[in-house]
């Protein structure tokens, strides 16, 4: 079995848009609507996507706190340094469990935890 994509249910399409794009450093894959009220969008150029989907008629959004998603960075400082140049807030850390993996989370605009690591 594959692992395709993860879904995340989002409250405003061009912001979470804008954040991983610009953040994550994500590219639209493929974007297209589903009906008047959803549209969905594709992001990665990997084989593993991520799917955003804006639904209009849903006002709330919830993510659970204990999930997040994981992002490789080749430099933790710099990343951490760039996030915070954006005016995102780091959500915790940086952690580094072992000698080869150190790691930071932000929230992304839906309030989901990204973890960006860098191994070493």
């Amino acid at each position: 079995m594959k692992f395709c994509w993860t879904t995340i249910m989002v409250k405003d399409m061009e912001e979470s848009l804008k954040f991983y794009q610009e953040i994550v450093g994500l590219s639209i894959d493929r974007r297209f609507k589903s009906g008047d009220e959803v549209e969905i969008v594709f992001l990665g150029d990997g084989e593993t996507k991520v799917e955003l989907i804006e639904n209009k008629k849903i006002k709330e959004v919830k993510i659970g706190k204990d999930i997040s998603l994981g992002f490789e960075t080749a430099s933790l400082e710099k990343m951490m340094s760039y996030v915070k140049e954006k005016g995102i807030e780091i959500h915790s850390g940086p952690f580094q469990p072992n000698p080869h993996t150190k790691f930071f989370y932000v929230l992304d605009p839906n309030n989901l935890k990204i973890q960006f690591v860098e191994f070493q």
